[in-house]
């Protein structure tokens, strides 16, 4: 079912959300960025505002207009919602008659409802649900922490400088993994076109008395996707690319994105489907107890591929390489999947603007002239 609704209306679902106990997690603008937070109001979402973004920049300017949702991807993902950048995972101490106790970190856990996921956003989750539940070692704390979420999904009615989603078949439209979906169409008039795609999401509306949509209202939302779709600033061909990779591991190319890499890894702390992490063990002062840490890692940095003898890969070169390789070709080895779903958060947040796509593409010329 589709609904024409407006923004008292949608303020309706928000404060139904929060009836049935979920805490709002949703965009709003901090620290002159868009960012994903904790709200109270619909009044705390970025109203009037959008992004620019190219290689290696970010800002935001005022739009024209009352739009709650005239952006594009920002700096931060879903997923620290789920796998936090740090938490605890587990407890050791020395027992009074010797020994060793472990004991597991169990979270506070609150019930989210995430307003304002986009596609490529709805997809990159789908993976980290993949890689943290359906193996044979689940993540019990992403678990509990995924259990109860209600999804409201917005399609894009405006392509970011640096998305590339239509090559990676993962938007603009919403097409799995959310309760609700909304279409902000922002003419005339303002309203937003919403549709139900779970139970839970027809459940939560069923007695808000909202009125169907009209053919010409539903027409207008589609036409915003399609134009949305058909502005892509950036494109890969994926054809063959997982063996365009994998016969290209001495490519001079890789010398030459090595000069301007900074090993940083930007990219991968702003990736929504990067899942690394490495853990620490912290000894309190009196030797009896200790913690285990888990946080984000990094395939950029030098000692993440570090054995026994050093580390493997010691050059910016190998690190960039495993790191397009595995997002573009082994991922499909390990998870069926492309690890990349066009955001372009690589590209807007690489200090010196590498393009993935751009890199890609000289590697598809260069093998063309053999």
């Amino acid at each position: 079912m589709q609904y024409n609704i407006n923004q008292n209306e949608f303020d309706k679902i928000f404060k139904k959300l929060q009836k049935n106990g979920y805490t709002i997690i949703a965009p709003s603008v901090e620290n002159k960025a868009i960012v994903y937070k904790e709200i109270e109001t619909i009044f705390d979402l970025p109203i009037g505002w959008t992004d620019e973004q190219t290689n290696g920049k970010y800002s935001l300017k005022k739009r024209n207009d009352k739009a709650l949702f005239g952006y594009n991807c920002g700096p931060q993902t879903w997923k620290k919602f789920f796998f936090p950048p740090k938490e605890n995972i587990a407890y050791i101490s020395i027992k009074p008659g010797g020994g060793f106790e472990s004991k597991p970190y169990v979270p506070p856990i609150k019930k989210y409802a995430i307003i304002g996921m986009r596609s490529c956003e709805l997809h990159a989750l789908a993976i980290q649900d993949k890689i943290f539940l359906n193996g044979q070692y689940k993540d019990q704390n992403y678990e509990l922490r995924r259990k109860d979420t209600f999804i409201i999904a917005v399609n894009c009615t405006q392509a970011g400088g640096t998305c590339f989603c239509t090559s990676m078949n993962t938007g603009p439209k919403a097409t799995l993994g959310y309760d609700l979906a909304l279409t902000e169409v922002v003419n005339k008039k303002h309203y937003f076109l919403l549709e139900e795609g779970s139970a839970l999401g027809e459940d939560l509306v069923k007695d808000l008395k909202f009125g169907q949509a009209e053919e010409i209202e539903k027409k207008e939302a589609e036409s915003l996707i399609e134009k949305t779709k058909n502005s892509m600033p950036k494109k890969m061909n994926t054809d063959g690319i997982k063996e365009l990779l994998y016969k290209n591991m001495e490519n001079t190319i890789w010398d030459d994105v090595a000069e301007r890499c900074l090993s940083c890894g930007n990219c991968t702390m702003s990736c929504p489907t990067c899942f690394c992490s490495s853990n620490e063990n912290i000894t309190e002062l009196n030797g009896q107890n200790s913690k285990i840490t888990k946080k984000w890692d990094s395939c950029f940095n030098q000692d993440f591929s570090y054995i026994s003898g050093g580390a493997v890969r010691n050059s910016v070169k190998s690190r960039y390489r495993q790191w397009i390789t595995h997002k573009l070709a082994t991922w499909f080895d390990q998870f069926g999947s492309s690890g990349c779903v066009g955001c372009g958060r690589c590209i807007t947040w690489c200090p010196t603007g590498i393009d993935i796509t751009e890199e890609i593409e000289k590697l598809q010329k260069q093998d063309k002239k053999g």
